[in-house]
């Protein structure tokens, strides 16, 4: 895209829409309507929707090749989150108490860049390209699963995304190849105990205390019943109990979440929480009900992926600009849908700008970006899809 001043401030234009119009899971009606018809308007484009609020998008290149061709596919997310904007930018988000915190975005954006730009080149490329606009990845399992089930990965030889990253400034990628995001998993528990007045809790069930109990013991979980390099990480974000300060209550409502690499792992884990929480009820008197919402397991980057687009950035940037990842993310993606049946490679691209002071993270409600990180994206997306054109993967 360097050569296009033009396409980069249409990308800038088409993604402050998109900031200003941002729409929660399984309801982008608008935002996948703007998709839609925006890359209708691309020539040699075909474009349908898999599912009401999702869009798919097919091109082929026009150029004869005798050696193999490649089915690339390129993944953004469109769904925003239920926050309230406190921003200053000038293009907040309209719609109250929704904002784009996680950068989708600026995903989309990239995304019909990367759809004009080789739509543009179309007679130049070889093979097919596929660009997935998928809704709903921000609520669990996540509308990836759904588009796998629809076929849009039928034939693909290798998927890629990019998501934003607020610690790293525009012009950097970080990278790893293996684990990259852990598998979600979400619980919720209900004790049922005997509530009664606060003077004699000799007479009660406390749920309370149980509840506390219990939100103390699931660390054990971790520390005494998994091996240490694959623990997972298990955190309880919600507890709720009565409303008045001398009553106890009959019941509380705790719930949280689990992060896990190991697929293994990630059922014991759940097995070993459930033990202890049935345990501690049990020895409490009380009855205790627990619910999943299993969500969607790790992201995994392939090798040969993952030396693919780190070639590609370091091209762009400059190798000394393509950090290394140590670690994989604990946040969970529903990208692993797509990693889960194509090899696949998920990276990272700086959004900071010095200028911004604070480097806010994902889903804060002052979190922004530096949109000259686009031209960034949109570049080592066309990249990709170039050197598969040219047989050079």
């Amino acid at each position: 895209m360097s050569e296009s001043t033009d396409l980069q401030q249409e990308v800038i234009k088409w993604r402050r829409h998109l900031h200003e119009n941002a729409e929660l899971s399984y309801e982008e009606y608008k935002t996948s309507d703007y998709i839609y018809h925006l890359v209708s308007t691309f020539p040699g484009v075909s474009v349908t929707r898999p599912t009401k609020t999702s869009v798919y998008a097919v091109l082929k290149g026009g150029k004869e090749t005798a050696d193999k061709t490649y089915t690339i596919a390129f993944r953004a997310d469109i769904d925003a989150l239920p926050i309230v904007e406190e921003t200053e930018i000038d293009f907040k988000s309209k719609n109250s108490g929704v904002m784009h915190a996680c950068g989708h975005d600026v995903h989309a954006a990239m995304l019909l860049g990367t759809v004009k730009a080789l739509s543009d080149k179309q007679d130049e490329l070889s093979g097919e390209f596929r660009f997935i606009f998928q809704h709903a990845e921000e609520v669990t399992p996540g509308g990836a699963i759904e588009l796998v089930e629809k076929g849009v990965m039928e034939g693909v030889d290798y998927v890629f995304a990019l998501h934003v990253y607020p610690y790293e400034e525009a012009g950097k990628f970080s990278m790893r190849a293996g684990a990259m995001n852990a598998a979600g998993d979400d619980f919720e528990i209900k004790i049922i105990g005997s509530g009664g007045h606060a003077s004699t809790p000799e007479l009660t069930v406390d749920p309370l205390i149980i509840g506390a109990e219990i939100a103390t013991n699931i660390s054990h979980v971790v520390a005494r019943k998994l091996p240490i390099l694959k623990a997972p990480v298990i955190t309880v974000t919600k507890f709720n109990c009565g409303n008045s300060l001398n009553v106890i209550a009959d019941t509380a409502e705790l719930g949280g979440t689990i992060r896990s690499l190991d697929p293994e792992v990630r059922v014991q884990a759940r097995d070993y929480l459930e033990q202890v929480v049935r345990g501690i009820a049990a020895t409490h008197g009380a009855q205790v009900e627990v619910k999943w919402d299993i969500g969607c397991p790790a992201v995994i980057n392939d090798e040969k992926a993952t030396a693919i687009t780190k070639s590609v950035a370091e091209e762009l940037v400059g190798s000394e600009n393509v950090i290394p990842l140590a670690e994989p993310i604990f946040g969970a993606e529903d990208f692993a849908a797509y990693s889960e049946v194509v090899p696949a490679s998920m990276q990272f691209i700086g959004v900071h700008n010095a200028d911004f002071g604070q480097a806010y993270p994902l889903h804060h409600p002052k979190f922004k970006v530096d949109e000259k990180a686009m031209r960034y994206g949109i570049e080592y997306f066309v990249k990709i899809a170039e050197k598969f054109s040219e047989g050079l993967c």
